[in-house]
């Protein structure tokens, strides 16, 4: 299978460096393709703007919806977008290493997402509005698992804690972001401590990262609602008898094989 490596980090000796060099060796002995963007190492530009649009017309304002998706269907996106979008259509999964940062992804990983997934290709899908998204849209059959570093406790993160479940914080990435355009989302690989990380834990981590990539093809995605499905008749909201008690984000989630709810804030995790 061929696997996509988004990896955001500015210290090529940081834990998440760890973790990625970890990770690739992984899939390469179960015998996968892996492609690697290690951002900061490619300069990323971050920051989406006109600078994305050289052949638009200067005349008038940019509005950068329109132009993403003229630049996509004309094949006229610059090259670090093109090889983006090329290595999302080549991939059957795709692994994002990063650290949260103020509770979501760093910038040069947001900006990376702004400006790769254009219009037409990751919103808009073939040309029918809001039709294609929640399961449905370009990426359809893919999978992707968040690899993440948290540096506080994971007490910090749980049911009660005080920064909320790490889940929940994510949901807006993982369901908004990654869900959004068809793309199957396995449940969070999280790392928590590593302000404070000892040498047995950064093994421990390894350890436990490595049974993912073992699994990724095999472990069941978070069975997040498809807007296609069913349950939302209108395309919009939750038909009132579907998860009837429930609101927020677990509403959005459809129970288990076994019929219990499905525990938002469950992932894999290491912690110091």
């Amino acid at each position: 299978m061929k696997v996509f490596v988004v990896y955001a980090h500015p210290n090529p000796n940081s834990l998440n460096a760890t973790l990625k060099d970890h990770a690739v060796g992984a899939l390469h002995r179960a015998g996968h393709e892996v492609r690697i963007s290690d951002l900061y190492a490619m300069k990323w530009k971050a920051v989406a703007d006109a600078d994305d649009f050289p052949e638009r017309d200067k005349s008038l304002p940019l509005e950068y919806m329109v132009a993403s998706g003229e630049a996509y269907e004309n094949g006229t996106q610059p090259r670090d977008i093109a090889a983006e979008v090329e290595k999302l259509l080549w991939a059957d999964a795709v692994i994002f290493q990063f650290p949260v940062w103020w509770f979501g992804f760093p910038a040069i990983l947001k900006g990376w997402v702004d400006r790769v997934f254009a219009y037409k290709f990751a919103y808009g899908y073939k040309n029918a509005g809001n039709t294609y998204r929640y399961g449905d849209g370009a990426l359809a059959g893919k999978r992707t698992l968040l690899s993440v570093t948290v540096g506080g406790p994971e007490v910090d993160y749980g049911p009660r804690g005080i920064n909320g479940p790490l889940e929940h914080l994510l949901f807006p990435i993982t369901h908004g972001t990654l869900f959004f355009p068809g793309i199957d989302v396995l449940p969070t690989f999280a790392v928590y401590g590593t302000a404070r990380i000892d040498e047995a834990s950064v093994e421990a981590a390894k350890r436990a990262l490595e049974r993912r990539m073992v699994r990724l093809f095999v472990d069941d995605p978070i069975p997040f609602r498809r807007q296609n499905g069913g349950d939302y008749p209108d395309r919009h909201t939750l038909a009132p008898h579907i998860a009837a008690d429930i609101t927020g984000i677990p509403a959005h989630i459809a129970s288990d094989r076994t019929g219990a709810p499905f525990a938002v804030q469950a992932l894999e995790s290491v912690k110091d």
